[in-house]
């Protein structure tokens, strides 16, 4: 079964605001078999909606929009529903006492004429009841295609989405069943994988497709299998995820989309009772920040000093003077001694320093731009590298940041 999201929104189409609806629906739609077809974001223009609903009759099985349903003049989408189904708004008696409900007995005031407008809908569709908030969603249905109208508030449109919409399809129809396999890479290009595992990929069975989602220093590998026998698709998954350790599983960190390295990091350093900290400065506290975003990591990290200016490396780190006078700020020599500073400051087990020119210009750096030192000290050592990322700036941080990681990952699985 296929789908098409829309979008509508000016909102969107300018860039005031980023979708995120169309991902969460897609999602949820792909786990009960309905793949996503095409995914649109169209103007708040009637014309331009019904142009869009025509373009997608017969052609999918769903149509799912979002936005277009409000309070506010400007929210025109069951005006259009009414439009296209030759129909008109009727209130549903269920809807207005809830809208009322809510508005006095939440916000504390009295209902207003427009707000029980909510209660609107043609008279054709299928009410999606919202608890969670006003608008309510809609079904209906023309020829061979359902389509299903939903508020653009996240939250609202998330819980029409899992109460609603998912139990209605998988009640109501037969799908076939998709399943997904994401392997997590780490510290080799999409390209080098690619020819690693070239001769794995040209065997797959033909229900089984691979897809290639590379970032900055890591690649997922996504297996995806179609077809009506959850028995077979689910062998045929494992057996190849297993074939494919065999070949690169000095670089897999993870089967899933949750683990990431800093989540794997994470696990690693709580298993074995260690803890980390780190001084950056032309990363300016990137590796802290995504450290700290994975559920408790307060249990491994101690802090970070952010040592953008040479005064702090100096003053905070203790960093030597002369160091900075013989080596430059920019150096392997530093980049040492910052982690063995904050190591020092936070009585750590390991410590990531890092030091560089992220550029876009050299400033008073005499190290090129892209020129990045990575230290990382544990108990025993101190191991420097020295790289060159380029530009853009941001590829210079990121790339960084994905290298410490490498780094700390390696130092830390020789002690496994």
């Amino acid at each position: 079964m296929k789908a098409a999201i829309v979008t509508i929104g000016d909102e969107i189409l300018i860039g005031q605001i980023i979708d995120t609806n169309s991902g969460y629906i897609a999602k949820a739609l792909d786990k009960i078999g309905v793949q996503t077809h095409e995914l649109l974001s169209i103007s708040d223009d009637k014309q331009h909606i019904l142009d869009t609903f025509k373009s997608l009759q017969n052609k999918v099985d769903f149509v799912v929009i979002t936005g277009g349903l409000g309070p506010t003049k400007d929210d025109i989408t069951k005006h259009t529903f009414c439009e296209y189904f030759n129909d008109t708004l009727v209130v549903n008696k269920e809807v207005e006492s809830h809208v009322i409900e809510l508005i006095e007995s939440v916000m504390k005031r009295p209902a207003s004429q427009m707000n029980k407008d909510q209660a609107l809908v043609p008279s054709k569709c299928e009410v999606l009841f919202n608890k969670v908030g006003t608008a309510p969603g809609m079904w209906m249905k023309k020829e061979n295609t359902v389509f299903i109208s939903l508020p653009g508030v996240p939250y609202e449109m998330k819980y029409i989405v899992e109460n609603e919409i998912i139990p209605k399809i998988v009640k109501e129809y037969q799908r076939p069943y998709i399943l997904h396999k994401t392997i997590m890479t780490y510290g080799q290009g999409e390209s080098l994988v690619a020819e690693r595992i070239e001769s794995w990929e040209n065997n797959l069975p033909d229900f089984v497709k691979l897809a290639y989602l590379p970032a900055p220093g890591r690649v997922r590998l996504r297996l995806t299998a179609r077809g009506t026998e959850k028995e077979i698709l689910e062998k045929s998954i494992n057996e190849n995820v297993t074939s494919l350790a065999k070949l690169i599983g000095d670089i897999i960190v993870g089967f899933d989309e949750d683990e990431t390295i800093e989540v794997v990091l994470g696990r690693l350093l709580t298993q074995q009772n260690k803890t980390i900290a780190t001084a950056e400065s032309c990363t300016g506290g990137k590796i802290a920040q995504v450290l700290t975003s994975v559920s408790g990591a307060s249990n491994y990290f101690r802090g970070s000093v952010v040592s953008y200016a040479t005064d702090t490396k100096v003053s905070v780190l203790g960093v030597s003077e002369e160091t900075i006078k013989k080596y430059t700020v920019v150096s392997a020599q530093v980049a040492k001694e910052m982690a063995l500073g904050i190591q020092k400051l936070m009585k750590t087990d390991y410590a990531i320093a890092t030091t560089g020119n992220a550029g876009p210009s050299k400033g008073d750096a005499d190290a090129e731009v892209g020129t990045v030192f990575l230290a990382l000290a544990t108990l025993s050592e101190v191991i420097v590298e020295e790289f060159n990322f380029g530009q853009p700036r941001e590829k210079v941080i990121d790339r960084a940041v994905n290298k410490a990681f490498e780094m700390l990952q390696k130092e830390i699985l020789k002690n496994l």
